[in-house]
């Protein structure tokens, strides 16, 4: 009999229930229900659909309960983990009632206060705390903009702060918890206790018990509400906590062995390798290099790039003036377009959230060269050849900090399926590079919570597990000497070190 686990996967583009299904040899994973997601603007505010998010995360579970059901009433889910960005968060009251909405770390609150927050407690320092990348959607940033934005009160008054999967835990369970590696990268936890900072609590006058437990992955937070059981069609089902940073689920799907650079690749590029302990040298926080937790004590250090969001972006735009790229479509036209014609730095604040993404390339390409994309293809060629030199320069500044050359190039997530963008990587970086599970995330939550339930013995089985079950794709640099030429060039036209 094999043994079932959902998985909820959210990303800032859209989000799946995932089913996997184990038979003690072999992972299956199926797509169960999947949908879009994208933040609302209200005035100059941005918004998550939380209740939407909700209702999705519902249909999925139901289908999931149903379709087991006709199957074989022995083959119910036995847990469900929850996996997505971090940052951002709401609140509810001593009653479980929400508070107030579910704010999108890309809103441009934290820009517009980032001198009043840190003359509260400098960068650096909080770099020395934390390990955390600088950035404005860091959740310390997001609460400190409401202090310095009137919103007092919320923070002096509300009962509990939960983060985007925590409010979903909550809403099946009613328990309120903080899972370990979402804590990690809040900007508010003391890298070497993995506890809240009483020092940054001070600092920016936020509550100590405002802030939930923190959890580790594996933990079971609780079972699902009698009504959710019965509305969903449902056996009481296990909560677990998985990894719910999305980064710490994906990097544990990784298969690839060694001094190895893991690229996580979707919305956001997260580029990193695993480490033994945290590297807190002032190099690292020059650079914005962060340190974060994973499972069982592991660590990544890594740098975020923009992404893929761009490439999204540039198609959401397009579409909405009635083309309908596929992202198919997106890489042949790219592929037919002349190579290093344009380039930009991927991590300019301008492509952060620009309303108009193509025209914001061209501007930035017009002003440095005097030529700018003049097709959506040369465009998409312009930002895939871009993030791969971005990848190496971050894959060079983390040797760097290691004293470790990598070896090869590990890129999981849905951008392992771009096979330009693999190509390139692998060309820019001179390595090789192996591309996939292309369901990192859904992955690694699976991981955990087969281990929660005992059906594997470690994070190194869970690893061979799902090399034996998943293809992976493997790209061969080519090339090099004109991408080495023209990496020189890129450095130099963007002042990277």
């Amino acid at each position: 009999m094999k043994a079932e686990y959902l998985a909820f996967d959210l990303g800032g583009s859209g989000g799946r229930l995932v089913r996997g299904s184990f038979d003690g040899h072999r992972l299956e994973l199926e797509a169960v229900h999947s949908f879009d997601n994208e933040a609302v603007a209200v005035d100059d505010c941005l918004y998550w659909d939380l209740f939407g998010i909700y209702r999705e995360l519902k249909a999925g579970i139901g289908k999931a309960a149903a379709s087991s059901a006709a199957a074989s009433l022995a083959e119910v889910p036995r847990s469900i983990g929850f996996d997505s960005f971090s940052n951002d968060f709401a609140f509810i009251d001593r009653r479980g009632e929400l508070l107030t909405p579910l704010r999108c770390y890309r809103d441009g609150r934290t820009e517009r206060h980032k001198k009043a927050i840190y003359a509260r407690m400098p960068p650096q320092r909080l770099y020395e705390i934390t390990g955390n990348q600088a950035a404005p959607f860091n959740t310390l940033m997001q609460l400190a903009a409401m202090r310095e934005a009137g919103q007092g009160h919320i923070l002096d008054n509300a009962y509990k702060m939960l983060f985007t999967p925590d409010l979903l835990v909550h809403f099946l369970t009613g328990e309120a918890a903080t899972e370990y590696t979402m804590a990690s990268v809040s900007q508010l936890c003391d890298l070497g206790s993995r506890s809240w900072s009483p020092e940054i609590l001070s600092a920016f006058a936020l509550r100590r018990d405002m802030l939930c437990d923190i959890v580790q992955p594996g933990t079971i937070i609780g079972r699902t509400r009698r009504s959710c059981d019965a509305e969903l069609g449902l056996s009481a089902l296990n909560v677990v906590a998985a990894c719910e940073h999305d980064t710490a689920s994906a990097f544990l799907a990784a298969t690839s062995e060694g001094d190895r650079a893991i690229i996580s690749s979707g919305t956001w590029s997260l580029v990193g390798t695993e480490v033994g302990s945290p590297i807190l040298a002032e190099s690292g926080y020059r650079h914005n290099i962060a340190n974060e937790g994973g499972f069982g004590g592991r660590q990544r250090l890594l740098r975020n790039v923009m992404g893929l969001w761009i490439i999204q972006e540039l198609r959401r735009q397009d579409c909405g003036q009635g083309k309908q790229w596929s992202f198919a479509e997106l890489e042949e036209a790219a592929a037919n377009s002349s190579p290093f014609a344009h380039s930009i730095d991927p991590d300019n604040p301008d492509f952060y959230a620009p309303a108009d993404m193509a025209a914001t390339i061209a501007r930035h390409c017009l002003e440095r060269t005097g030529k700018a994309p003049a097709t959506m293809g040369e465009t998409v060629r312009c930002v895939l050849e871009s993030l791969a030199f971005k990848y190496r320069w971050a894959m060079e500044k983390i040797e760097e900090l290691t004293g470790r050359p990598m070896r090869a190039v590990n890129i999981v997530g849905g951008g392992s399926n771009n096979r330009f963008l693999c190509q390139f990587t692998a060309n820019a970086s001179g390595l090789p590079v192996l591309a996939g599970p292309t369901d990192a995330s859904a992955l690694g939550n699976i991981l955990v919570q087969l281990l929660a339930d005992r059906q594997i013995s470690g994070i190194e089985e869970g690893k061979r597990l799902i090399a034996d079950s998943f293809p992976i794709a493997a790209y061969a640099p080519a090339g090099i000497d004109a991408w080495n030429e023209r990496y020189g060039e890129f450095k130099l036209a963007f002042g990277l070190e």
